[in-house]
C-alpha cells in the first residue's frame, strides 16, 4: 500500500525527518497513515483541527541515567526512557521493556502503537511506554533489585496512578514489578495502584499472567468464527515461551488446536505430537531454563539453532508471540505456500511492511498486534479498576470481562474496515477505530 493523499505525505516526510534513525517508530507510523487515508477524505474537521499532526509526536519524551552496583561491588550504567505517547482518553498506560535492544526509537514505536491498543480496548487508558537497555538475563536477584530502585528513583517523579500507569513487558515480570513497586511506595510513602502486573498478595490481578496469550486466542476466534472456520483440528506454530506464548498455548489447547513449536532467543523446537506445556512451564517459568532442555525428556522433538526457521514448519495458523520483525516477506511467502490461513500477532509488530503486504494479497486473515495482543494491557486495565475499588475480582470475573473486551475489539476492527471500503482487512479496521475515538477526544480537548 502507497500513500496517495498529499497532506498524509507531506506528514509522513515530516516524520521521517524527525525521527531520522528511527526505523522501528517510522514504520509504525507508515502503517497507520496508510490505512487512515480514507479517514482523512472523509473527516476534514480532524485534518483542520490538527489532530494527525499532534498524534504522531509524543507528549513528553524522557531519558535517564540508571546507575547500579553489580555483585562485584562494580558501577554499571545503563539509560532508562519513558515516553508518554497520548493521554487523550486516559493516564498514560504502557510497559516496561527491559533488553539490550532498547533505545528510544524502539520505545516511541511502542508507545505509538499504545495509543491505538488501548483505545480498542474501550477502557479510560492513553499511550505510554518505557525501558532500558538492561538486560535482567543471567544477573543475580540482587543486581536485578538494585537496578530496578534505581530505575524506579528517577521514574518515579514522572508517574502516578492517575498519571501514567507503567507495567510488565519483555524482561520486565513479576519479580521486577515487585522490586519497582517497593521502591516507588518507599519513595512516595503512599500505597496506589501505579504499576499493573503486580503479585496477587499486593494488589494484582488474577489472570494477568494469562491474559495477553489468552486474549489472542479469544480475537483470533473471533476472527475465524467470521470467516466460517474454528480452531478445532488445526496446527498451530507459536514463537517466542514467555508468558504470551505459553498461555497462547494453553488456550489454543484448549480451543482443540495443536500446537507444534515454540522458541526462544536461540532456537526453536518443533513437536509434532503437540507440545508438552507443563515441561515447558516448568523449564520457562521456574528454572528459567533456554528451551533446547525440551528435547532432553522429549527424543522425538527437534531442535533447531536460530529462530527464523519456525515459519518454515507447516501450519495452519501462525501466532508470532516473540519480538518485532520477526516475520520476513521471505518467510511471509513460506507460510503461505505452506498453506497457512491465518496470521494472529502476539508480540508487537512481528510482521515486516512486506509481510503483511504478503498476508494481505494472498488472502491470509491477519490480526494485527495492536488488536490482537490488547488482552494484555486490558486486564492490567482491570488491575485499575480493582486497585481504584480496594477490591478483587476471581480469575473467572477477570477473564469473562478479557473475554468480552476481545470479543469487542475485534467487532470494532470488523465494523471499521467495513464502514471504510476494506472489508476483511482488520489492520485498518484496528487503526481506523483505535484512531478515531482518540481523534475525537483530542479535538473536544482543543489545542493541548
Amino acid at each position: 500500500m502507497n500513500l496517495k493523499n498529499q497532506y498524509l505525505i507531506d506528514l509522513l516526510e515530516t516524520v521521517k525527518k524527525r525521527n531520522a534513525g528511527e526505523p522501528e517508530f517510522i514504520q509504525a507510523v507508515t502503517e497507520v497513515l496508510e490505512t487512515l487515508e480514507p479517514v482523512v477524505e472523509k473527516r476534514p474537521d480532524l485534518v483542520e483541527a490538527g489532530v494527525l499532526e499532534r498524534i504522531v509526536e509524543p507528549e513528553r519524551q524522557i531519558m535517564f541515567r540508571v546507575p547500579w552496583v553489580d555483585d562485584n561491588g562494580k558501577v554499571q550504567v545503563n539509560r532508562g526512557f519513558r515516553v508518554q505517547f497520548n493521554s487523550a482518553i486516559g493516564p498514560y498506560k504502557g510497559g516496561i521493556r527491559l533488553h539490550p535492544s532498547v533505545y528510544l526509537g524502539i520505545i516511541k514505536f511502542l508507545g505509538f502503537e499504545q495509543v491505538f491498543k488501548n483505545s480498542l480496548t474501550t477502557l479510560p487508558m492513553g499511550g505510554g511506554k518505557g525501558g532500558s537497555d538492561f538486560d535482567p538475563k543471567g544477573k543475580s536477584d540482587g543486581e536485578v533489585m538494585r537496578f530496578c530502585q534505581s530505575f524506579m528513583t528517577e521514574l518515579s517523579k514522572h508517574i502516578g496512578a492517575d498519571c501514567d500507569v507503567p507495567a510488565g513487558d519483555i524482561g520486565t515480570g513479576g519479580r521486577e514489578i515487585g522490586y519497582m513497586f517497593g521502591q516507588y511506595k518507599r519513595l512516595r510513602n503512599e500505597f496506589t495502584g501505579v504499576l499493573t502486573g503486580k503479585g496477587l498478595t499486593y494488589g494484582g490481578s488474577l489472570a494477568r499472567t494469562e491474559a495477553t496469550g489468552y486474549g489472542l486466542l479469544y480475537f483470533t476466534n473471533e476472527m475465524l468464527q467470521a470467516n466460517g472456520m474454528s480452531l478445532e483440528g488445526k496446527t498451530v506454530v507459536i514463537s517466542g515461551s514467555g508468558n504470551v506464548a505459553i498461555y497462547a498455548t494453553e488456550k489454543a489447547t484448549q480451543y482443540g488446536a495443536k500446537v507444534v513449536a515454540l522458541s526462544d532467543s536461540n532456537g526453536y523446537i518443533y513437536d509434532k505430537n503437540g507440545i508438552d506445556l507443563p515441561l515447558v512451564k516448568q523449564l520457562k517459568e521456574v528454572e528459567r531454563k533456554r528451551i533446547k532442555e525440551y528435547v532432553n525428556t522429549h527424543p522425538e522433538a527437534e531442535y533447531h539453532e536460530g529462530c527464523k526457521g519456525i515459519w518454515t514448519i507447516p501450519c495452519d495458523i501462525a501466532l508470532p508471540c516473540a519480538t518485532q520483525n520477526e516475520i520476513d516477506k521471505e518467510s511471509a511467502e513460506i507460510l503461505v505456500k505452506n498453506g497457512c490461513k491465518v496470521v494472529s500477532e502476539g508480540a508487537n509488530m512481528p510482521s515486516t511492511p512486506e509481510a503483511i503486504e504478503t498476508y494481505l494479497s494472498n488472502g491470509i486473515l491477519y490480526g494485527p498486534a495492536k488488536a490482537a495482543n490488547a488482552g494484555g494491557v486490558a486486564t492490567s486495565g482491570l488491575e485499575m479498576s480493582q486497585n481504584s475499588e480496594r477490591l478483587s475480582w476471581t480469575f473467572e470475573e477477570v477473564d469473562a470481562k478479557l473475554h468480552g473486551i476481545m470479543k469487542d475489539i475485534f467487532k470494532s476492527c470488523d465494523e471499521a474496515a467495513k464502514e471504510y471500503g476494506m472489508e476483511g482487512n482488520y489492520m485498518a479496521g484496528a487503526n481506523i477505530a483505535g484512531f478515531l475515538k482518540v481523534a475525537e477526544a483530542m479535538k473536544a480537548q482543543g489545542c493541548v
